[in-house]
């Protein structure tokens, strides 16, 4: 390893050292399903630039200037989120002190690596935006976004299946029991892992920008639609084989089949986009 390198991975151990406190009191809230996705998010950071790494560091150089000027942009926002922490809850804080480790890592990047290198890892570096936790008045704009998607796809699919009910807002009403798609079932956690997902593989699969924007738009109606299909099969077999699956272990920790499910959605069109952008190079 050079020195750049040690440096380098210095610097990255003390923005781990920066982020550890925020995000353990964030991983103790009740808000942490939410964010189970961020211990995953630097470590494909980490292959995408070591997959890439000769495209990467092919010229590399010290940037000064630039990198000292991220840093202590990082450094400010670090010391800011510090001294108003206390007048925040835990999702907030964390968000303030996430994006100042994030500045700092980019920072230290483009200062032992320089702009030309940092431009090559723009797209793994930025994808470390996702272990910022959303702010809260931003996160329950979305939850309720995803709470209106999944109750309009549920209403769909009992109309299709021609069991009777009545709706009142989020509440359905079968001939056994009463369901509500309440914010716990508005498929959050799932949606923002189809999300990253579908950047992901717009990243490493499409080369045109409109493709991949068309495949992450894709992601939103798809999470609402497999979360509308979750709550519909679990309220029909609460409805005709037993009340007791509604509180079950099946609606608690039962989502990663429709996350498949989710992704299964997804492959098509991503396959379809694929199609196209070959045509087209013919």
């Amino acid at each position: 390893m050079n020195k750049k390198n040690v440096l380098f991975f210095l610097f990255c151990a003390l923005a781990v050292l920066m982020s550890y406190s925020p995000v353990r009191a964030l991983y103790s809230s009740d808000k942490s399903e939410y964010y189970s996705h961020i211990a995953l998010i630097p470590l494909v950071t980490i292959y995408l630039i070591f997959q890439n790494r000769k495209e990467i560091f092919a010229r590399q150089n010290y940037s000064f200037f630039k990198g000292i000027i991220f840093l202590l942009i990082g450094v400010a926002l670090y010391i800011f989120g510090k001294i108003i922490g206390v007048q925040l809850e835990k999702n907030d804080f964390a968000s303030i002190i996430m994006l100042s480790v994030v500045i700092f890592i980019n920072g230290a990047f483009i200062l032992f690596y320089g702009l030309q290198a940092f431009k090559a890892a723009l797209f793994p570096l930025l994808f470390l935006i996702f272990v910022i936790p959303i702010p809260a008045v931003a996160m329950d704009h979305i939850i309720n976004f995803l709470q209106v998607g999944s109750t309009e796809f549920t209403n769909l699919l009992f109309t299709i299946s021609g069991v009777p009910f009545v709706r009142d807002g989020f509440v359905f009403n079968l001939p056994n029991v009463s369901i509500e798609v309440a914010k716990q079932c508005s498929g959050i956690r799932s949606g923002l892992a189809l999300f990253i997902t579908a950047l992901l593989a717009g990243h490493l699969f499409l080369k045109s920008n409109w493709r991949k924007f068309i495949l992450v738009l894709c992601s939103i109606p798809i999470a609402m639609f497999k979360n509308g299909i979750r709550i519909a099969t679990l309220s029909l077999l609460g409805n005709y084989v037993d009340p007791r699956i509604l509180s079950s272990s099946l609606h608690k920790d039962g989502g990663i089949p429709f996350f498949i499910l989710g992704l299964a959605l997804m492959a098509p069109i991503l396959f379809f986009l694929r199609k196209t952008e070959r045509q087209r190079k013919k």
